[in-house]
């Protein structure tokens, strides 16, 4: 009879937690929910600030405004007036991100990832390319040289990646600095004029940052920097998101009324609502004024403050204080002459 077989050692379960003392499945499932939770808490607390804010403070006016404005044109208002400043966010994190994340494999296995890497890991590639287009089409020209150092960190393109070899390499980045600089040359040239030296520097320095951003990063720089960058990202959104909040929800209007007979008033401010008694207007100096429908003769839509340029350089016909979005939308309807109205109401 003979001997039965040695049965062969059993197989490894699943790995267990990492140093770091936490499950890897159990890091990736926090790291996607404290991602997805800012990117759509922000938006959400950003509008019910934004609305407080309009409001002058004032409670009763708060709840008005959120009685008459709707979802849809609370979003609208948002993406059209903070979508820049989501953009810059996302671009922020993906670039800084996915250097630190190809720069911790030099550290030892018990080093915790920083927050930005990880956001990075759970993060699907759409989303990330999704939120550079956002940025393409909103953010003002003058600024979008930044995107070129962001997009080649966020996606970790190397020179070794465009070519093999070193020759055909040279070609396609000689190629790419000579499309560059005809699209923008004119451009620089007119900055040089008129001694425009914040503007030569965004539109020169970008590129060829962009030679340099790709990682690893030596080990000894990876803990502190991800420190003051996420400190520093936070600190800059929080600072750039002050006057997003008190851009105003509802179209600034001048309304001119007639409360007596031969008796004209013009009055400067938000129109929250119309109906067939009153038109609700929210005063620009603060207070809500309901003025009888029948005492209104005429009204005119006024541009802010934040809307009219300050640089006169233009890149192939595109004004660089505009975005892509903004660009296109003056092509098809160029800007109107500012009423009179707007300029001597205050």
């Amino acid at each position: 009879m003979t001997a039965p077989a040695a049965t062969a050692p059993e197989t490894a379960g699943p790995a267990g937690p990492l140093p770091g003392g936490q499950d890897p499945a159990e890091r990736r499932a926090r790291a996607s929910q404290s991602f997805w939770t800012a990117v759509v808490g922000v938006p959400a607390v950003f509008s019910v600030l934004r609305l407080g804010v309009e409001a002058g403070g004032e409670l009763q006016t708060t709840l008005l405004l959120v009685a008459n404005v709707g979802t849809v044109n609370l979003l609208a208002g948002f993406l059209t007036t903070a979508a820049q400043l989501l953009s810059t966010g996302l671009v922020a994190v993906f670039a800084l991100g996915a250097v630190l994340r190809v720069s911790v494999e030099r550290m030892p296995p018990g080093f915790r990832r920083p927050l930005f890497a990880r956001w990075v890991d759970i993060t699907p590639a759409w989303f990330a390319a999704a939120s550079f287009l956002l940025a393409l089409v909103t953010w003002p020209l003058l600024y979008l040289p930044l995107l070129v150092p962001a997009f080649v960190a966020a996606f970790q393109l190397s020179l070794e990646r465009l070519h093999e070899q070193p020759v055909p390499r040279v070609l396609l980045l000689c190629g790419g600095f000579t499309g560059y600089l005809w699209l923008l040359g004119p451009t620089l040239l007119e900055a040089g004029r008129q001694r425009e030296l914040l503007a030569m520097v965004l539109l020169v320095v970008p590129p060829v940052l962009a030679l340099f951003v790709t990682g690893p990063l030596p080990a000894a720089v990876i803990r502190p920097l991800a420190s003051v960058t996420e400190a520093a990202v936070l600190a800059t959104l929080v600072w750039a998101a002050l006057p997003v909040i008190s851009t105003p929800v509802l179209p600034l209007t001048v309304t001119t009324i007639e409360p007596a007979p031969g008796v004209s008033e013009d009055v400067r401010g938000h129109v929250v609502t119309v109906d067939d008694v009153n038109v609700v207007l929210l005063q620009e100096h603060g207070g809500v004024r309901y003025v009888p429908v029948g005492q209104v003769r005429a009204q005119v839509l006024c541009p802010s403050e934040d809307e009219l340029p300050r640089r006169r350089l233009r890149v192939r016909d595109f004004h660089v204080e505009d975005s892509l979005l903004e660009g296109l939308g003056r092509r098809v309807r160029p800007v109107h002459r500012i009423d009179a109205a707007c300029r001597t109401v205050r």
